[in-house]
């Protein structure tokens, strides 16, 4: 196995623990390190060695979580699938919508909990470090978007 193909297999097994398949994972570790910028299905499923319908519900389910694109180049009958612009943003910012679930979450315990002070401490240690995050998150993705905007000119 090449440094490449470790990668992709480290790429599956990251990817699988978030909550995606390992299939998924796979291209989506291929999609970042290949020389190719994007690929159709029977490419992919020759490269990572997936079966077309394992390749087929894959593609959809990053479709539809927005990691990836499909177009069709000018004159060709295939779809070609791409990482999507500003993946990584757009998976960052999607799973901070969280922050505020766990915040209700603790919320809720809270009001269950009543008086006792250390189930209180431990739901309100719960609920203000998500609404910490949850309010510190967007500023530092904004400066970001500044920084790479001046690294761009």
């Amino acid at each position: 196995m090449d440094d490449v193909e470790a990668f992709v297999e480290e790429a599956a097994m990251f990817y699988e623990r978030l909550g995606l398949s390992r299939t998924q994972g796979r291209v989506m570790g291929w999609l970042m390190s290949s020389a190719e910028e994007d690929a159709d299905a029977p490419r992919l499923c020759e490269a990572l060695a997936v079966a077309k319908s394992s390749m087929s519900v894959a593609l959809g389910g990053l479709e539809r979580s927005g990691l990836v694109e499909r177009f069709r180049r000018r004159g060709e009958r295939r779809d070609r699938y791409r990482l999507a612009q500003d993946v990584f943003e757009r998976a960052f910012r999607a799973k901070m919508a969280e922050f505020e679930g766990f915040r209700l979450l603790a919320e809720r315990g809270l009001a269950a909990v009543g008086d006792d002070p250390a189930r209180r401490e431990r739901l309100e240690l719960m609920r203000d470090m998500y609404g910490f995050m949850a309010d510190r998150f967007p500023k530092l993705l904004d400066e970001w978007d500044r920084v790479k905007q001046e690294g761009r000119r």
